[in-house]
């Protein structure tokens, strides 16, 4: 054997032309070595065969031929292979890798197109069979440092591209890199990875230059020579010195060209610079700084999207429901940061795989352990301490990541200067643990838990707590390059009691608790380079105890008390396609069909239609044996979403979503309450329906480095849930006779800058959105504001925030947040007046007024430790003060009459600047 340079220089320089050779020849290989058995054919047929021997090492092939020529045979040998061959003439055969030697130039060789050559390794030049010749320069900065081939070319093919996928996963702990940007061609296109680590991404026929980076990974440049469609995976090392902005630069093309409007990625290592109350890292206070998200006040808890309630969001951790992720009235979130890995908001266009919530989806995914070795990251601080560890079960195969995080502040409540508040006492915490494990390249199986608690006693009597658990797993699966499914079983339970423990004899306890659980299956087919499809099935059991009241202790007088439990299964079907229309227009298409029965054991109240629901208007009750369907709705629910190129880096896009949500919270204050309760929708109780339609405008500027983004919505909703005043809703065994339901409408505009790389880095945000609701009936008692449509308890027209960062050097930063909004609705008292000798007050409008406008200002420095590789451990120090202003932004305000005057007060949450400190290390 000789080696194949020379000759191939001989090709470069002369026209060759192959003569056929038709004679016959017998052979019979038995899983011959391939170098072997073309040195068995050099020596039958005369001829010699010109390779590079590294293409065949380590291959055999078994087949007998029989008066076949040697074309034929040739062709048979590496019919499974990605090895092309070319007879010079009579005596000389040159294998080639991927591609074809042409006989003849191809048409329009000379003049169409520059030809560049690329810099390789070694001392010749080669050019690509592409007809277009295409080639890319490799720079000196961006190296090739690996050459894959896909396929083989064949003249029979006419396709001039080809679609490739795989995953990206890290080299050490094989862990999926999300959010991994694909640069073709040093060019504005390419593709991103999705949380799985997957991606795919249409490249031409020939030879490509393919770029890979994100923020924490070492950019890498892959020369790929394709010919068919195929699979290329990544396994990518991690940077030392990734903690250095805020925002990940990968996401930055991705704006602009996916199909989804309003969309948004967190990954919460980036989240750690911002300054927040008490040091905690929080990525969903941080989300609150986004446009078209905000919350009813501070310390508050639930999110208002787009003029939403905090119902209508759909909170999932690892695809399980998460009910209440907050701890300690809203001030902390109920997710360890050192175990999540990000967080996706869709508050726009809303894919078709989820439905239950009409405003949004906060998808939140944890980390997968690592499988290499051991590690763990710890924080402490004056209020939380966390702590997480992965855990490698089977080396390269399987990890454990556990975490835990707790509070000692119950020292905060005994020494403030308040006397009522010596005996107080507040106290949670959190853990979670999940085990992930790679079968092969083709199979992955997650199975996680969690579990939070609140315990917190206000006054000495009293003792308030709720918790969350859940519990999911997931397998994926290759069934191919074109095919992949997934498999997600999960259970969600929150509860929450109330124990009280006075000096008379009506001690009690009372509960409620919400349980689901879900089996879902969902797949993506990938048709080709134009049409993705996703589609799948879900199907899910509601249990829900509306509330127990039990007397605590043999002296108690109280009454037991239990509300039937409700019960309903909920289903859904769903198919989209992200259809690439053309280079400019690309289409995510999909229709979601949602079912839902509540289902018995059950007594459902029937009343006379279009009357007011009361004990008069009570026609029966008709009572379901277990299982036995009460009532059912649905209904198909529409996603659209399409995105248009104005420009490389200028895109337009638009949205509609139609929408189901057949459970609601139940409160009659602003916030979200630790003792909110959930309704099923039923015979009486309607399931809201939402439509919303949006454009949007998307810009990046800078290669990247700015993003702008101007988007406009509005919103129509039906059966919206609201309550009468002075409404009961706790043991409530005739809730509907409290609950009004009204139509709700919301509009805005949301703006975003937003700065990726550079000392200076960080986003600014302003929304402008109203948001109505209209509640009327014939009925008076039904009836607010005159049946005309008023502002929700959440509606804030102005709101701003800056989220800066600013690198001194590699280790010190100084980081700032700012916000402002406009003060909620309120309803004041207006007027007093005598009636028999008793006072009553006149109040206004339902919301017809606001408190003041909330505004504030926090400032931060970041220390991080040196950045040398062999170190036990990696600290980072975050000094902060919250509030910086001591800005007495109102968090309510209520009134108290005193010696017969009507006085109004207002109650704050952090009224001063609060420093603090907190201590990162991570091994």
């Amino acid at each position: 054997m000789r080696e194949y340079v020379q000759m191939l220089l001989l090709l470069l320089s002369v026209s060759v032309f192959g003569q056929e050779n038709d004679k016959e020849f017998n052979f019979q290989f038995e899983n011959k070595d391939v170098l072997e058995l073309l040195n068995e054919i050099e020596e039958e047929a005369n001829v010699t065969v010109y390779l590079d021997e590294k293409w065949v090492v380590g291959k055999s092939y078994s087949g007998n031929f029989n008066n076949q020529t040697l074309d034929a045979i040739l062709e048979e040998v590496f019919k499974e292979t990605n090895l092309n061959f070319f007879k010079l003439n009579d005596t000389k055969i040159i294998l080639t890798q991927n591609n074809i030697i042409y006989k003849d130039l191809p048409e329009g060789f000379f003049g169409k197109q520059e030809v560049d050559s690329i810099i390789e390794n070694t001392n010749y030049t080669r050019i690509s069979s592409n007809p277009v010749f295409s080639n890319i320069e490799a720079s000196k900065k961006n190296s090739v440092t690996r050459t894959v081939r896909i396929g083989k070319e064949n003249l029979a093919n006419t396709k001039s591209s080809y679609t490739i996928s795989g995953y990206a996963k890290t080299a050490e702990q094989g862990q999926p890199i999300s959010n991994l940007s694909l640069i073709l061609n040093e060019k504005n296109s390419g593709a991103v990875t999705n949380d799985d680590g997957f991606y795919e991404l249409e490249v031409p026929m020939g030879t490509s230059i393919l770029q890979t980076s994100s923020m924490g990974i070492e950019a890498s440049t892959t020369r790929i020579i394709v010919f068919n469609d195929g699979e290329l995976n990544f396994n990518l090392n991690e940077s030392v010195e990734f903690l250095d902005e805020v925002i990940v630069e990968a996401n930055a093309a991705r704006n602009v060209e996916e199909a989804l409007s309003g969309s948004t990625e967190l990954v919460v290592e980036e989240t750690k610079n911002i300054p927040l109350v008490l040091g905690e890292r929080d990525v969903l206070k941080v989300a609150t700084t986004l446009p078209g998200i905000s919350t009813a006040g501070e310390g508050a808890a639930g999110f208002n999207v787009r003029g939403g309630s905090t119902d209508q969001n759909l909170i999932l951790l690892d695809n399980a429901v998460i009910y209440n992720p907050s701890h300690f009235f809203g001030i902390f979130q109920a997710l360890n940061p050192f175990t999540t890995k990000d967080l996706k908001i869709l508050k726009g266009g809303i894919p078709a795989e989820y439905g239950g919530r009409l405003s949004s989806v906060f998808d939140i995914t944890s980390k997968d352990a690592n499988n290499e070795k051991f590690s763990g990251e710890a924080a402490v601080g004056p209020v939380t301490s966390n702590v997480a560890l992965e855990i490698p079960v089977v080396k390269d195969k399987s990890g454990l990541l556990v975490g835990g995080r707790g509070t000692y502040s119950g020292w905060i409540l005994r020494s403030l200067k308040d006397e009522s508040l010596n005996n107080s006492k507040a106290s949670f915490y959190d853990a979670i643990a999940k085990y992930t494990h790679v079968i092969n390249d083709k199979n992955t199986v997650r199975a996680m838990g969690y579990y939070s608690d609140d315990a917190f006693s206000i006054t000495s009597d009293s003792v308030y707590g709720y918790n969350n658990r859940l519990l999911s797993f997931q397998w994926d699966h290759q069934f191919n390059e074109k095919n992949t499914g997934s498999l997600i079983m999960a259970n969600s339970n929150y509860k929450f009691n109330i124990g009280y423990e006075g000096n008379s004899d009506s001690n009690f306890d009372l509960g409620f608790a919400v349980e689901e659980t879900e089996a879902k299956f969902k797949f993506t087919y990938l048709h080709n380079s134009a049409h993705k499809f996703d589609y799948g099935l879900s199907a899910k059991l509601y249990n829900v105890k509306p509330g127990n009241l039990e007397p605590n202790g043999s002296s108690s007088i109280v009454d037991s008390k239990m509300i039937p439990t409700e019960k309903a299964v909920e289903a859904a079907l769903y198919v989209s396609d992200n259809f690439k229309v053309n280079d400019k227009l690309l289409i995510d298409v999909g229709v979601r069909y949602s079912m839902f029965a509540t289902l018995g054991t059950a007594d459902a109240r029937i009343y006379e239609e279009n009357m007011t629901k009361n004990d008069e208007t009570l026609v029966e009750t008709v009572s379901y044996d277990n299982n036995e369907v009460v009532e059912t709705y649905g209904g198909p629910e529409v996603r659209l979403s399409a995105r248009y190129f104005l420009g490389p880096d200028l895109s337009v896009k638009a949205s509609y979503n139609s929408t189901y949500q057949y459970i609601h919270r139940l409160s009659n204050t602003t916030t979200i309450s630790p003792i909110d309760t959930w309704k099923l929708s039923d015979n009486n109780i309607k399931p809201q329906k939402g439509r919303q339609v949006g454009l949007g405008f998307y810009k990046n500027l800078v290669g990247n480095q700015y993003e702008i983004s101007l988007e406009g919505y509005y919103k129509e909703a039906d059966n919206l849930l609201d309550f009468k005043v002075g409404s009961e809703l706790l043991l409530n065994e005739t809730i509907e006779t409290e609950t009004l339901q009204g139509d709700g409408q919301a509009y805005g505009i949301e703006f975003l800058i937003r700065k990726n790389s550079g000392k200076l880095n960080g986003w600014l945000g302003y929304t402008y959105s109203r948001s109505f609701l209209k509640l009327d009936s014939e009925f008076a008692e039904e009836r607010v504001n005159n049946g005309e449509f008023f502002p929700t308890n959440y509606d804030k027209p102005h709101d701003f925030s800056a989220v800066l960062n600013y690198k001194l050097t590699k280790r010190y930063s100084l980081s700032a947040n700012l916000s402002y909004q406009t003060g909620r609705p309120v309803t004041y008292p207006v007027a007093r007046y005598n009636f028999n000798n008793s006072e009553y007050v006149v109040y206004s409008n339902r919301n017809e007024f606001r408190i003041p406008d909330y505004y504030r200002l926090d400032l931060g420095i970041n220390i991080e430790g040196n950045h040398k590789i062999k170190k036990l451990a990696h600290s980072f120090w975050n000094i902060s003060v919250y509030n910086v202003l001591g800005r007495n932004n109102p968090y309510s305000v209520f009134f108290v009459t005193e010696n017969g005057e009507l006085k109004a007060f207002q109650s704050s949450i952090f009224s001063i600047p609060v420093p603090t400190i907190t201590y990162n290390f991570k091994f």
